[in-house]
């Protein structure tokens, strides 16, 4: 028997549909929907989206520190003067007015 010289079909079809399919998930790995460019992308939002959540929380805590501050439950002296001041026209000796 000769010994053939070129491949089988056979293994030239089989190799070449393991190599579409390897090339296909390394594919897929990169850049599909579950793929590293994608995971990036998830993480850069989601640092975005904390910076937010903080900025956030802050505006809340600002805000309740005004609801409490204005509540019938609590006596802030300063708002107290400045409101007195203002609404009543009252001026400290100490200041000049500029109208």
């Amino acid at each position: 028997m000769k010994p053939r010289k070129t491949p089988a079909l056979g293994t030239l079809i089989f190799t070449t549909a393991a190599f579409s399919l390897t090339l296909y998930f390394v594919f897929a790995a990169i850049q599909g929907d579950y793929g590293l460019f994608r995971r990036a992308e998830v993480e850069a939002e989601q640092r975005e989206l904390h910076a937010e959540l903080a900025q956030l929380q802050e505006r809340v805590a600002r805000m309740e520190n005004l609801r409490k501050r204005l509540s019938d439950d609590y006596l802030d002296l300063d708002l107290l003067d400045q409101q007195a001041r203002d609404i009543l026209g009252y001026v400290r000796a100490d200041e000049i007015v500029v109208r």
